[in-house]
């Protein structure tokens, strides 16, 4: 038997992540370079060095623009303070926060203004959470794990509301929600929708590869939450697994004793990248390349007003 590799789809670039990208490349096009971007458009080095390489600008704080000039902000969604301090800067905002964010973020006002405390599952530093703990700081609490929920203590009668961080998936939340309502038995929570589809469609896409491969290549940069947790699916499905940033970290002595490899990439990493690791696998022998279609994804998300 031929040994093969089985590459999962979906995988690589989600709805969010075209949007963001999209929106970066028409302003050096339109607009012209520098374009600057707050924070890393998206989670992967390629994506950055590129767009870097085209005249776009990556800033850690809104300070560090000049003043009156144009500034991106990232996919992952920032808190209402970022917004004023542009304003302050006399910037031009093109916001390229992904519109799941922005819909968590919608929940947390209005969960806010009607007195609930909110508990938040998510990990703690990462862009997104710290956007949505700003929409309401006084009233929003982050939970990490089903030990932390059950554990929680909130002051009277308060009623008690949940959001999670859109990368995670339903499989990702499911413990900490479940102590959550074991805790709070009229918790309040918005619509699975909110959950990513791309990070729960990859993750399954991976268990479904799993069925057959012993080691799964994981395309993503290391900054990448959604590509680590796909590492950590393969894992516990049983199989080998390792994160890659491209063709160059595949280590050959890696493949010593399979026969089939899976291969996937995260919502960040470029489709290109999974073709040239893939290219390099048939070099070591894996020539045969099957696509493990589990799902089709068509969502689209427009660009801003102003860049239409």
């Amino acid at each position: 038997m031929s040994k093969r590799v089985l590459v999962a789809a979906p995988r690589s670039f989600c709805a969010g992540v075209v949007r963001a990208i999209d929106i970066v490349e028409t302003l050096l096009e339109t607009h012209g370079p520098p374009v600057y971007v707050r924070h890393q458009i998206v989670h992967n080095v390629h994506v950055v060095r590129d767009l870097e390489a085209r005249g776009a600008i990556f800033v850690e704080s809104e300070q560090e623009v000049p003043e009156g000039a144009l500034v991106v902000l990232s996919a992952h969604g920032v808190a209402p303070q970022v917004y004023r301090k542009c304003a302050e800067r006399d910037l031009k905002v093109i916001d390229a926060t992904c519109p799941l964010v922005s819909k968590v973020h919608a929940e947390a006002r209005r969960y806010a203004a009607r007195g609930l405390k909110i508990a938040l599952v998510g990990h703690a530093g990462h862009e997104e959470v710290v956007g949505t703990m700003g929409e309401a700081p006084d009233a929003i609490v982050l939970v990490e794990t089903a030990g932390e929920a059950e554990r929680l203590e909130l002051d009277g009668d308060q009623g008690v509301a949940y959001l999670t961080q859109t990368t995670l998936s339903v499989d990702d939340t499911a413990d900490v929600v479940d102590a959550l309502r074991d805790r709070f038995p009229d918790l309040v929570g918005p619509p699975s929708a909110d959950i990513c589809y791309a990070t729960q469609n990859r993750q399954d896409a991976v268990k479904k590869i799993c069925e057959q491969a012993t080691l799964v290549l994981v395309v993503g940069s290391t900054t990448s939450s959604n590509a680590n947790r796909l590492v950590e699916v393969a894992r516990t499905c049983g199989a080998d697994a390792y994160l890659v940033d491209d063709e160059s970290d595949l280590d050959p002595a890696w493949l010593v004793g399979h026969e089939t490899v899976g291969l996937t990439a995260g919502a960040s990493s470029p489709d290109l990248l999974v073709n040239r690791v893939a290219d390099r696998l048939a070099e070591l022998g894996f020539a045969e390349r099957v696509e493990v279609e589990l799902t089709r994804e068509d969502v689209y998300f427009r660009l801003p007003a102003e860049l239409r």
